[in-house]
């Protein structure tokens, strides 16, 4: 019997390389307002607004620019896979491994750079932006599952598929993936430049290939 049975990712940073905050990137591209930026992060960190009201905000400040699906892909065009993210998912699921995605990162990101994540990934947890036909902006979604709540993402996924936490594995690069690193069986920090997650963590992989993570996992 497999010690693991599922395995889940971060995506900025880890799936997705050359990148540390996407929402970064994207407000750099559509040159938001920085105050009004961090006023929303400072009431998300004094307990003033929840994650989900942080996201939305910020996601309403791409939609008064007006911002079209096109531009969310330009913001993006040069970021590019992981080395060995499309060799590690498959084979994992090809083990018959359970995957799943839980990030603060946007769906945008997983279109352009794993279209068939849909058929990859049993379970994704991250914001997402719906588009109407002519790629504007139509509704928002974002995660309730980042930060410390990324744990209760996969406490859910856990649950559900009637495993134990000892049976899962995390892959993560940021502080936001601390917690969600202690609650689960093998805890591995990818491409990681923060001593606190690294001290946590069971694994620290620096080479920037993904197929680094299959020896300790399969």
């Amino acid at each position: 019997m497999p010690k693991y049975k599922l395995v889940c990712f971060d995506v900025d940073g880890t799936l997705i390389d050359n990148v540390t905050f996407s929402w970064q990137v994207f407000h750099d591209h559509f040159q938001t307002d920085r105050h009004r930026r961090e006023d929303a992060k400072r009431k998300f960190f004094n307990g003033e607004i929840s994650y989900l009201q942080w996201a939305e905000h910020d996601i309403n400040l791409w939609k008064e620019k007006n911002a079209k699906k096109s531009d969310f892909f330009s913001a993006i065009s040069h970021l590019r896979l992981m080395e060995g993210a499309m060799e590690t998912l498959t084979e994992l699921k090809k083990r018959g491994f359970k995957l799943a995605i839980i990030s603060g990162s946007l769906n945008v990101i997983l279109e352009k750079f794993i279209p068939n994540h849909e058929e990859l990934f049993d379970d994704v947890f991250l914001s997402r932006i719906y588009f109407d036909e002519e790629g504007i902006i139509e509704r928002i979604e974002a995660t309730e599952f980042d930060m410390d709540a990324k744990a209760l993402a996969l406490k859910k996924i856990a649950e559900r598929e009637k495993i134990s936490l000892k049976e899962c594995v995390f892959i993560g690069d940021y502080l936001n993936d601390m917690k969600i690193m202690q609650e689960a069986g093998l805890g591995i920090a990818f491409n990681c430049r923060h001593e606190e997650l690294r001290k946590i963590a069971n694994v620290c992989i620096d080479r920037k290939d993904l197929r680094e993570i299959l020896k300790h996992i399969v």
